[in-house]
């Protein structure tokens, strides 16, 4: 079964948490995306049953293989995106806001076509 949108959201914070602290706890992701904690509980709960993540008896959660791959998945698409839109000279919150939007849509074939072009340097250059 392919994970929601909003399940690939929370783990993609995860990771990005986990990378700024060595510890992630719902809190954080409350905080980091402005969501209500029951919501995130609610989540975390999904994420746990599904095998993306783990959390132990304190609250502190870490990503499982499978999560993280996930995580970097869309971590990857979100970073090459917003790299792209701005080369196009749109403003950095605007790129990263659609990029947010595009990452969850965007098919594995064309998002590896851009990898290449990108890692061609053929990017689109901003004046």
């Amino acid at each position: 079964m392919s994970i929601q949108e909003s399940g690939e959201m929370y783990l993609e914070t995860i990771l990005i948490l986990s990378k700024e602290k060595n510890t992630v706890r719902s809190i954080d992701i409350v905080n980091h995306m402005g969501f209500s904690k029951p919501s995130v509980s609610r989540a975390m709960g999904k994420l746990r049953e599904e095998k993306y993540i783990i959390m132990d008896k304190d609250g502190y959660i870490a990503l499982t293989g499978k999560g993280r791959e996930t995580a970097e998945k869309i971590y990857e698409r979100h970073i090459l995106l917003t790299d792209f839109i701005k080369r196009l000279g749109v403003d950095e919150e605007t790129a990263s806001e659609d990029a947010c939007r595009i990452e969850h849509v965007i098919s594995d074939k064309t998002f590896a076509a851009m990898k290449k072009h990108a890692a061609e340097g053929k990017l689109p250059k901003t004046d």
